[in-house]
């Protein structure tokens, strides 16, 4: 009897040295170093491979899952129901799956969200359609495809899939080239390309390719990217920044301009071939992690700004190996450490009362940065 309860004593020790262990361990990978001053909480985590973050117009957070749903978190509250739930009709293997969230420009009014998924039907593809919300769920039968890709193929990376509004009222998409590098430079697909069309799925006729492309390859507003998996539209200005994750030597910052060429697979980062715009941001890839992938990608533009005047403008960026947010001034064209430590982060955003959110793929984690 003294042997087993002594056995027992052990084993609860050993439990709680364990749990206290996990707990530090826990403490130390969720909080990370971020400027003096300002204070990171956890606003939700246990999210299921999150790939995208966006604020609604009414200031409710959408999260997309990988696998096929977009959650809503309101007031802080993850809420149980998903606002959409397609898994059945998306392909999650390796890159692909539900990739992208943008509400329409009048979102109050009309209750349009705009998704990018790779849809099953009738061959692997990668789709970019509308649905009509109703409160915190979406309409029933309301989905209106408004773009269908060139199928997918066998290989499963390089999807891209950020989507966004421009100034002008138009949905830019970003496509990776699908794992196969010439189709960057090619106009007979979308692949490797930012893409332009109005919101109702039809193709703007000033369109950079309009007249040298033919059918959906009318869309492509620029070209020559391997995997731009993010970008963000700047208020006021409507710059255009996109990331674009390098293959072995450079991950680039763009800036996205009609009908240029970024040169992927024919050139990474910086060039003097003058066929090629260049990246405003080029770093090299790190040599103490597996990896360098940038991510994230938001400008610091709020109606309420919460941050130092000198944030207010700049673009942040970060790596999704690293674990690192940098800033970008544009007016000196110079990036700084922003934070550190933060994990696998997949997407950034700012909300309009200043709050700066960080979506963190390992633990399903959403940040808010802020000033107390």
């Amino acid at each position: 009897m003294y042997s087993n309860q002594f056995s027992v004593r052990i084993k609860n020790s050993l439990m709680y040295s364990i749990v206290t262990v996990a707990i530090i361990l826990l403490s130390v990978q969720t909080y990370a170093a971020v400027p003096p001053g300002f204070s990171q909480k956890v606003v939700v985590r246990n999210l299921v491979n999150p790939t995208r973050l966006v604020i609604a117009p009414d200031g409710r957070i959408f999260i997309a899952e990988q696998a096929g749903r977009i959650k809503i978190v309101e007031r802080s509250i993850l809420l149980s129901q998903p606002f959409l739930n397609i898994a059945t009709r998306v392909d999650s293997q390796g890159e692909r799956g539900l990739l992208g969230i943008a509400f329409d420009p009048n979102f109050l009014v009309n209750q349009w969200v705009y998704v990018f998924y790779t849809s099953k039907s009738p061959v692997v593809h990668n789709r970019v359609s509308r649905f009509k919300a109703n409160g915190d769920t979406v309409l029933p039968g309301s989905e209106d495809v408004l773009l269908d890709i060139q199928p997918s193929g066998s290989l499963t990376e390089h999807n891209g899939g950020a989507i966004g509004f421009g100034a002008d009222g138009k949905l830019y998409i970003a496509v990776g080239d699908g794992g196969v590098a010439s189709n960057a430079q090619s106009l007979a697909n979308l692949k490797g390309k930012i893409l332009r069309i109005n919101k109702d799925g039809s193709i703007p006729t000033d369109n950079p390719f309009y007249n040298s492309a033919s059918g959906i390859n009318r869309a492509i507003w620029a070209k020559g990217f391997r995997n731009p998996y993010n970008f963000d539209v700047q208020p006021g200005s409507g710059r255009i920044y996109a990331n674009d994750v390098g293959e072995s030597s450079w991950e680039e910052v763009n800036h996205i301009v009609k009908g240029a060429n970024y040169g992927w697979p024919i050139k990474e980062g910086k060039s003097t071939d003058t066929r090629f715009r260049n990246p405003i941001i080029a770093y090299p890839h790190a040599t103490n992690v597996p990896c360098s992938a940038i991510v994230g990608s938001a400008f610091y533009n709020p109606i309420k700004d919460e941050f130092p005047k000198d944030y207010v403008g700049d673009y942040f960026y970060g790596d999704f190996c690293g674990g690192w947010i940098r800033r970008y001034d544009i007016a000196t064209n110079k990036s700084v450490s922003f934070a550190t430590g933060m994990g696998q982060m997949v997407d950034f955003q700012t909300a309009p009362d200043g709050t700066f959110y960080v979506l963190r793929k390992d633990g399903g984690i959403v940040y808010s940065i802020t000033l107390p």
